[in-house]
């Protein structure tokens, strides 16, 4: 059974990585509504975090192989990973779907790690990466599933609220659920609501919460390199019933619209899946109550932007 992530282990998280991860800027967006610019972080997305907290513990505790760290990915997470590892002198093995966009395939092997590229999803490369673990004695990490990987995405939210104390409600991006459990951890802490958004052809925490217990589900959006997983991780659906949480479905074209708005508006370039938080204000889908102090989080920018430059 998966660990649940707390926010005692938020807590030690922060500790462990001050310094070593870029505090997240806060900007207003409109009278009520703040972005946090996640994006700048260390490897271009907030998997900078959690990979920063899991290879630091192990490597403080003495317990990282020889052989290094091993991780199944879309790319935001292998690019964490290899960023991590690279910072402790740890070798690093990244399994990414050959469907992963090129420009994070290539800054992953840019970082010195040693990149395969196996199946077409997520699932296919999470098994090579458990046999390659299980054959070369690596440390198996995860890209959400792991109480250690959660904790350090917890740590964003401690840095918005201490930007932003007053906050009411905060927006984050949907897959596997790592991001969403670290910060509902730290929000439920501090009483603030957290909304996760999912999109419409990747609903893992919705159809958790509707069948009661984590579901495979379809993989099919234009998220899907970053929010492709099949099943939430259970701290996820944890967090979803401990808290004050919901869970919004967008669809691609609310994402696709909400990212050019992004760029055309406001000259932010994001990734899709980074863009599915403020999909849901931009769409309506969120409506804010009069009042209500909102942060949706802009958390990865590993894209080509040309298809936004093209048309600007």
């Amino acid at each position: 059974m998966t660990a649940i992530v707390t926010y005692e282990d938020v807590q030690a998280a922060a500790e462990r990585i001050a310094g070593h991860t870029r505090p997240v800027a806060v900007a207003r967006a409109d009278t009520d509504v703040w972005f946090a610019l996640e994006y700048l972080q260390h490897t271009g997305s907030f998997k900078a975090r959690g990979a920063a907290n899991f290879v630091a513990a192990h490597a403080l505790a003495g317990t990282m192989p020889e052989a290094g760290v091993v991780i199944a990915s879309g790319g935001n997470a292998g690019l964490a990973i290899a960023w991590a590892a690279a910072r402790h002198g740890v070798p690093a093995t990244v399994f990414t779907p050959a469907t992963s966009p090129a420009v994070k395939v290539d800054r992953i092997r840019a970082l010195g790690a040693d990149t395969r590229l196996v199946g077409t999803e997520y699932d296919q490369a999470l098994a090579a990466s458990r046999e390659h673990a299980a054959a070369t004695g690596a440390l198996l990490s995860h890209a959400y599933d792991h109480p250690l990987v959660a904790a350090g995405a917890g740590t964003l939210f401690e840095e918005i609220h201490r930007a932003r104390p007053g906050l009411d409600t905060v927006l984050v991006a949907c897959g596997g659920g790592g991001l969403f459990a670290g910060v509902a951890a730290a929000a439920h802490a501090r009483g603030v609501r957290v909304v996760a958004v999912e999109p419409v052809g990747c609903p893992t925490l919705h159809a958790a919460i509707e069948a009661g217990e984590p579901v495979e589900v379809g993989v099919d959006s234009i998220a899907a390199d970053a929010l492709g997983a099949r099943f939430v991780t259970p701290a996820a659906l944890h967090w979803a019933r401990e808290s004050d949480a919901s869970v919004l479905l967008v669809p691609d074209a609310a994402i696709t619209a909400a990212r050019r708005a992004l760029w055309e508006e406001r000259r932010i370039v994001v990734e899709n899946a980074a863009a599915a938080g403020y999909a849901a204000l931009h769409s309506g889908a969120y409506q804010p109550a009069p009042g209500e102090r909102v942060c949706a989080v802009l958390c990865g920018a590993n894209t080509d932007p040309a298809d936004l430059v093209a048309r600007a």
